[in-house]
């Protein structure tokens, strides 16, 4: 039985699963990089460049392993957003000189440096936290810098899991896209209603009170007809009762 066991699986060993989410929430995160860090980057061959990301903040994976590790990115992303306040704090007794300038020596020496030190303290531990789950730095960079600055007034919901249609070559898995929302978003359009001549519309609308005018004629002819008949048939009526 599987009481108290959170999570799949996914066919692997605890440290296995815990490296691959690992990886793979680093790699999503790494796709926000700047298109300037792939200027010079080739592949193992040496001659083919390595091109940036087509969709930023995107990865392609299994269904299963994108709803397993979209907890433990919102976690992060969480974590990062919470630290915004703490570093806006720390940034009002920062200094701007250059480090180890006479400048930046007395800020060191000054209250300044321990009130700046005070408030940088929990950003700090926030970064320590996250890098604990995802053991890079350069993703831990990107994330308190760029991403979490966008969700800074959303409380939650960081990310999307889109299911594709078509299934993976080689085992048939089912695939999904997993994203962060704002930057790939899908808007919705609606069609114009196309727009037609007046002169066109007009010359519509005379044909068909045209069409309605003769429809009208031929019915009042055919009701004269019928009239005209059943006067007829009493006159004939009328005769032969005379005789």
């Amino acid at each position: 039985m599987r009481h108290r066991k959170k999570g799949r699986q996914l066919g692997r060993s605890s440290s296995h699963k815990k490296a691959m989410l690992r990886n793979l929430a680093t790699s999503l995160i790494l796709t926000e990089r700047e298109d300037d860090y792939y200027d010079g980057l080739y592949q193992a061959d040496g001659t083919t460049p390595v091109a940036p990301p087509k969709y930023k903040g995107r990865v392609v994976t299994t269904l299963h392993k994108a709803k397993e590790v979209r907890s433990l990115v919102e976690k992060c992303v969480t974590i990062a957003r919470n630290a915004i306040p703490h570093d806006d704090k720390a940034a009002e007794f920062e200094s701007d000189a250059d480090r180890n300038t006479p400048e930046w020596e007395a800020w060191r020496k000054s209250d300044q440096w321990q009130k700046w030190v005070n408030a940088r303290a929990p950003g700090v531990a926030a970064r320590r936290r996250v890098y604990d789950i995802l053991q890079d730095k350069e993703a831990v960079s990107i994330l308190f810098e760029d991403i979490a600055p966008r969700f800074e007034g959303r409380p939650g919901g960081y990310t999307r899991i889109l299911k594709l249609a078509k299934p993976r070559l080689g085992d048939a898995g089912a695939q999904a896209i997993l994203e962060f929302v704002g930057r790939n978003d899908r808007v919705a359009e609606t069609s114009q209603k196309p727009e037609f001549d007046m002169e066109d519309e007009v010359a519509d609308d005379s044909v068909e009170s045209q069409v309605e005018d003769d429809d009208q004629t031929e019915e009042s002819d055919v009701e004269a007809d019928a009239a005209d008949e059943v006067v007829d048939e009493a006159a004939d009526d009328s005769e032969e009762e005379k005789e």
